[in-house]
């Protein structure tokens, strides 16, 4: 398979691939590129025994490296981290319908940070890929006895926390549209009574613009943090309901620019998380 030929066919699946690891889209989309590149440096492509196995090695080894780098930076970001967004169908992913429906939610990926680079790595292989422990072992450099341990191990520490990562119901999007609103109406009561007591708002401005420093807890003060930033956007800020990470969500559009998009966890007929990212750093991609 030619290098032209492989990228047609696996392009897709090593950005999914990236980008469950790393959260961002234009870091997975830059490693992809640099996959591609270097297996077009290869003098014999015909000694490659299998492109796909070679491509997914070099995207995962460029993820770990990737992460590891951007650990100091991460540790002094400013408030609550959260994941670039995917909006509707940037993500093309030929597996979506093979894998957990869960495993581009904002709450996975969030998961996800809990693990090391290389329990991540293995994990997403494993569970989402679904490839075999030999092959994740050529692919991470260890042994296919230590990529069992490291996935059951993986496995084991997020797996009491699973049920927040669950897909979310059915009715989500009439329920988000029936929710934005009412938050637009004005009306608190509706708002609050759509919002579980112990709801969580996450707002990601990365110190680039002005957000929440720490998580917004419970439906009282998520009401009062809604109430406090409407009225201050602009009167031609537009609202359009798109798939935000797999789920239905809400991208505000200013000036021809998406400013903020949102998406929202909807268990047992409420919200209980909300994500807000408006790090501009973080919605490039969307403007382009």
């Amino acid at each position: 398979m030619d290098t032209t030929e492989a990228y047609q066919t696996y392009k897709p699946l090593l950005f999914s691939l990236a980008y469950r690891m790393l959260g961002s889209v234009m870091d997975a989309e830059d490693i992809v590129h640099e996959a591609f590149l270097v297996l077009g440096e290869v003098e014999d492509e015909t000694k490659i025994m299998n492109s796909k196995a070679y491509l997914c090695k070099i995207v995962t080894n460029r993820c770990i490296d990737k992460l590891r780098s951007a650990a100091k930076q991460r540790e002094v970001y400013v408030g609550p981290w959260l994941p670039e967004p995917i909006v509707d169908d940037h993500l093309d992913d030929p597996s979506i319908s093979l894998e957990k429906k869960e495993s581009i939610s904002t709450a996975y990926l969030l998961l996800l940070q809990q693990l090391t680079e290389v329990e991540r790595a293995v994990f997403l292989l494993r569970e989402v890929f679904q490839y075999d422990y030999d092959d994740i072992a050529s692919m991470v450099g260890k042994s296919s006895t230590n990529c069992r341990q490291i996935f059951h191990r993986a496995k084991k520490g997020i797996m009491d926390k699973r049920d927040s990562v669950k897909p979310n119901e059915g009715h989500t999007k009439p329920y988000i549209e029936k929710f934005a609103q009412a938050v637009l109406d004005g009306n608190i009561e509706l708002v609050q009574a759509m919002l579980k007591k112990d709801a969580v708002f996450y707002t990601d401005g990365g110190g680039k613009v002005t957000a929440a420093l720490r998580p917004i807890v419970s439906s009282d003060h998520i009401t009062r943090f809604l109430f406090g930033i409407i009225p201050r956007l602009p009167q031609n800020a537009s609202y359009h309901f798109k798939n935000v990470n797999g789920s239905p969500g809400i991208i505000i559009i200013i000036d021809g620019t998406v400013n903020y998009a949102m998406s929202f966890d909807v268990n047992d007929g409420k919200i209980d998380h909300i994500y807000m990212v408006s790090n501009p750093d973080k919605l490039k991609h969307l403007n382009q």
